[in-house]
């Protein structure tokens, strides 16, 4: 501010919001619109509240999740496909001291890694899981994946998701809360600003979970790939009110709260 502007009582612009600490200061790979960055910003925001930083190892596989080491400054571990809560369990066996994140994509948790993520939660790995669901293949051409919705075209679908020939779209995280090991399941979307609010709070939920030794935690988050769903970026927003009636948001399970423990 000048001189001359703080004489005419002009008052100096306050900064409300911020780059995270966390978050490095570069452009992405991600196409325009893409839901992935608001959901970098949130957990670097959180790990960073929380201090977990220095201790954090963070693990993503083969897909879009694994850009996710370019722009969050926290020591990551690449996974093959699928093998993500592999590698992440072998860190947490070694690692006791460490804080232990998964950042995964559909195509990857819910189609060739199913097994590991079934059998990790059903072990009640003391992991937290970020798992982004934008219902399709985005690094690899835009393919069905498990959680497409019935009817949606993809490349590998071009007449729509039939029932009959492709199964229905899989709620994992639905079937995960089933899993005593699993002390929290929640999911959220991207689809407004009061909706990212509440998807941080689960966030910061399941990453306190883990804080307090209490078993796996997951969080899944409906995200929109416009390149992939062939639509603008707004419309593929808009688009998540679509996608909710199949996956809908909110908290699946909280043994820790049932049992009273907070």
């Amino acid at each position: 501010m000048t001189i001359r502007e703080a004489a005419r009582g002009v008052t100096a612009p306050r900064v409300i919001a911020g780059r995270p600490a966390l978050l490095t200061d570069r452009s992405t790979h991600y196409c325009p619109g893409c839901g992935h960055g608001v959901v970098h910003r949130l957990i670097a925001e959180l790990l960073g509240d929380l201090h977990l930083a220095d201790r954090t190892i963070a693990v993503a596989p083969v897909g879009c999740a694994v850009f996710a080491y370019d722009y969050l400054d926290v020591d990551w571990i690449e996974a093959p496909h699928g093998r993500a809560p592999a590698v992440a369990t072998g860190v947490r066996r070694v690692r006791p001291d460490a804080f232990v994140l998964m950042y995964q994509g559909d195509g990857d948790l819910a189609s060739i890694g199913t097994a590991e993520i079934v059998h990790a939660a059903a072990r009640g790995e003391r992991i937290t899981a970020v798992f982004v669901n934008n219902g399709i293949y985005g690094m690899t051409g835009g393919q069905m994946s498990p959680t497409t919705l019935l009817g949606d075209r993809t490349t590998s679908s071009p007449t729509g998701r039939d029932a009959r020939a492709s199964g229905y779209p899989l709620l994992i995280t639905e079937m995960l809360a089933l899993l005593p090991g699993v002390a929290y399941a929640a999911r959220g979307t991207l689809a407004d600003a009061g909706s990212i609010g509440k998807l941080r709070a689960m966030l910061r939920r399941a990453m306190d979970v883990q804080l307090r030794g209490a078993g796996f935690a997951i969080v899944e988050v409906l995200a929109n790939c416009p390149v992939g769903w062939g639509m603008t970026a707004q419309e593929s927003i808009d688009h998540l009110q679509v996608v909710a009636e199949t996956y809908p948001v909110g908290v699946m399970v909280d043994r820790l709260k049932a049992a009273g423990a907070g």
